[in-house]
């Protein structure tokens, strides 16, 4: 048969863990009280130090009314941008300044700062063994800039464009007094940098601008030179007078033009209309005439009176006829004037058009004087520019060397940054601050007190439990109670050896029943269907083995011990063994012991725990996941899984298991073939039921069953559950007590001594 090993996977049992910091609460106290105490002697007797804050705005400080004329449209931005601003901060914290001001303050003869100045017995026991390096070596102006640097924090303030300088001192009147000073000695030297910048540009111009000046007379005289030569006038519009000739006479050719083209037209409509003999009336030329207007008013007056006559006369009458032929005279005479107005049209066309042909020449001409103009301006406008550049350099020069050169006499050169807020003497030091280092240390030694407990607690291996693998809840180990007195005779019994063999079953087990078909054995078992997810727990370690005084034995309702009940199966062959235990878990023990007492008896014994918490297996096999009884009913394990060998007898036991308790007790029809097979292979099979009734031990009894009531005080509840059994088919029912019972002296070798 393979037994499955008791090692299995563990957890960390939280409980158990966070307990120990309970249990070591007094180490734990001193070890704080300590640690706070040193940080509190440390805080008292710690050097004062004493921090100051100098703030430095970088700002143009320029007036208006000061600022060059090249800057009088820039508006008030920004000076320095980021990168600016950390420069600054560089500069300020540069050796330089604070070599300035270690002289100004005389930090020299401090031993703050000239740690050779004052040094202690322990330092020069340092130095002198090698430990510490000797001040003596480092020159002196070296070891003051250090301890300054050391003390010196300068930085820029976010998104302003200040710049706070803060030192810390033992002094506080000193911690005041260098920000101040190192605040000075920057802006000085700011004040310095731009006179000097100052000088500089002006040395630099006044050269510059005496040869600028000669540059731009030779370049002017170059001007004027070749304007001359090339005769190139100058006419209106700042142009060349040939240019100018030929955009005037252009536009007069323009002009000629078109009153040639519109008396041509004029012209040919008045000789069509004299040829056509159509109206004159629609020529704007011939009605403008003022004899045709005349002529044309006579004609209207004499077709008047021929309207008139001709009421009273005939038209062959004579006054008709003369006023007719007056009439006929004046349409010739209109027509004689057209032809002479067309006539004088055509003369001012045949004008127009030689002037045209005159302009015409003249343009070309102009044409040609004027590309050479061009070709010859250019030259020229290149010789300006050259000039008029020449002279704005020089004018730029002229104004810049003029300020310069007064800001230099008059020594106005405003710096671009200014002290905003100037250190105030500090009355409180910032170091060191009694309550907040007491109070990290009490903080720190207690978390790492804890910390180390519980890691002591974790790889101590007492805080492990075995994971989780089962649905029980945890339960105490059943206690055993015994009595030290001499172990009753027991009868010579011979026995084959023990072989055991695997059951067999000699038909299929059936596929699980409905629920309703569980119910006999969820009355064996009726915590499982109350708890089925509860987690089972390991069971602890067997306790030492302790001797009380005897106790006298008991034989209320004719009830027996350990050893007898032994001899009782032994003697009658029984093949089953059901124990009820109405009182509980520790009443359990009466089936374990009379098991083991039997198998050290020389059959083969095999104990089948049908308890809910497992009380009947657990002592025997120290861990409650193992696989058992409600695995096999749930066809998640075979026989050869669920039967483990007894720590300590060659008893063999099926616990729980780890299954699903519902699942299980739907295939508990199961269990009757079950219980036949174990019977073919075991001698005896004893079987715990806990607090069941008659109807849930139904299934499990059989040919040759014994059925016990295991007991430890005779209550009432002890008899009426024997009433119960005894009225509902089970007369031959014995009464059995572990109370008074002793182990044997000498246990199985290998195994441990039990304290069951």
């Amino acid at each position: 048969m393979s037994v499955q090993s008791a090692a299995a996977d563990v957890d960390v049992d939280l409980r158990q863990l966070f307990a120990s910091l309970a249990r070591n609460w007094l180490r734990i106290g001193l070890v704080v009280l300590l640690a706070t105490g040193l940080a509190f002697a440390f805080a008292s007797l710690a050097t004062r130090h004493y921090k100051a804050e100098t703030q430095v705005e970088i700002a143009p400080r320029e007036s208006i009314y000061t600022r060059p004329a090249s800057n009088n449209n820039d508006t008030d931005k920004p000076i320095l941008d980021e990168q600016g601003v950390a420069t600054q901060v560089q500069i300020i914290s540069s050796n330089e300044i604070l070599k300035q001001v270690s002289q100004t303050l005389g930090l020299e003869k401090l031993p703050e700062f000239n740690e050779a100045l004052d040094m202690s017995a322990l330092s020069r026991a340092l130095v002198l063994v090698g430990l510490k390096s000797d001040p003596m070596e480092i020159p002196t102006e070296e070891r003051v800039l250090k301890k300054m640097h050391e003390k010196l924090n300068v930085y820029g303030v976010e998104k302003t464009r200040i710049i706070a300088i803060e030192f810390s001192s033992e002094d506080p009147k000193l911690a005041a007094a260098i920000p101040d000073a190192i605040a000075a000695a920057y802006i000085a030297g700011q004040g310095a940098a731009k006179l000097e910048s100052n000088s500089a540009a002006a040395d630099f111009l006044a050269p510059e601008i005496a040869d600028l000046q000669r540059q731009v007379k030779d370049a002017e005289a170059k001007v004027a030179a070749y304007r001359a030569q090339s005769d190139l006038l100058m006419g209106g519009n700042n142009s060349v007078l040939a240019t100018q000739q030929l955009s005037e006479l252009s536009s007069e050719l323009s002009k000629v033009r078109a009153n040639r083209a519109a008396a041509e037209a004029t012209a040919d409509g008045v000789r069509r209309a004299l040829q056509n003999g159509g109206s004159l009336d629609a020529v704007p030329e011939v009605l403008s005439s003022d004899l045709i207007q005349r002529l044309r008013e006579r004609q209207v007056e004499l077709r008047s009176n021929i309207a008139d006559l001709s009421t009273t006369l005939l038209g062959n009458h004579p006054r008709i006829r003369a006023l007719k032929s007056q009439l006929s005279d004046l349409d010739a005479q209109i027509r004689s004037e057209a032809q002479k107005i067309m006539k004088g049209l055509l003369m001012q066309a045949e004008t127009a058009k030689a002037r045209e042909n005159q302009l015409v020449a003249d343009v070309n001409t102009l044409k040609a004087a004027s590309a050479q103009a061009g070709e010859q301006q250019v030259d020229l406008d290149a010789l300006q520019r050259d000039a008029t550049a020449k002279r704005q350099q020089l004018e730029l020069y002229l104004t810049n060397y003029r300020e310069a050169a007064s800001r230099q006499d008059r020594n106005y050169l405003p710096v671009d940054a200014r002290i905003a807020s100037k250190a105030s003497v500090p009355s409180e030091a910032y170091f060191p601050k009694v309550g907040p280092i007491v109070g990290a240390a009490f903080a720190a030694s207690l978390l790492i007190m804890a910390i180390v407990t519980l890691l002591r607690e974790l790889f101590s291996g007492r805080a492990m439990r075995p994971a989780s693998g089962s649905r029980f809840e945890r339960i105490d180990e059943v206690a055993m109670p015994h009595v030290a007195q001499a172990p009753a005779a027991k009868p010579s019994v011979r026995h084959e050896p023990a072989v055991f063999q695997e059951p067999v079953i000699h038909q299929e087990l059936p596929e699980p029943a409905h629920e309703a078909d569980a119910e006999p054995f969820a009355t064996a078992m009726p915590a499982m269907a109350e708890a089925p997810d509860v987690v089972a727990m390991p069971a602890t370690a067997a306790t030492e083995q302790t001797v009380v005084e005897p106790e006298p034995a008991r034989s209320t309702l004719g009830e027996i011990d350990i050893e007898r009940a032994a001899e009782k199966l032994i003697s009658s062959g029984a093949a089953r063994a059901i124990f009820v235990s109405p009182e509980g878990d520790e009443a359990a023990a009466s089936a374990i012991l009379v098991a083991r007492e039997v198998a050290d008896a020389g059959l083969r014994v095999l104990l089948l725990d049908l308890t809910a918490s497992g009380a009947a297996s657990r002592p025997m096999l120290d861990s409650g996941l193992f696989p058992g009884i409600t695995n096999l009913l749930a066809s998640e394990a075979q026989f050869s899984d669920v039967i483990h060998a007894d720590l300590y007898s060659d008893c063999h036991v099926i616990p729980v298991g780890t299954a699903d308790p519902v699942r299980a007790m739907r295939a508990a029809d199961r269990l009757p073939i079950i219980m036949q097979s174990l019977t073919t292979a075991y001698d005896l099979v004893v079987v715990e039921c806990g607090p069941a009734d008659a109807q849930g031990i139904g299934r499990l009894t059989g040919d040759a069953t014994e059925v016990f009531l295991s007991m430890l005080e005779a209550d009432d509840e002890v008899t009426q559950a024997a009433v119960k059994l005894i009225e509902n088919g089970y007369p031959d029912l014995t009464l059995v007590t572990p109370l008074g019972h002793e182990p044997p002296g000498n246990p199985v070798p290998g195994r441990r001594t039990a304290a069951a």
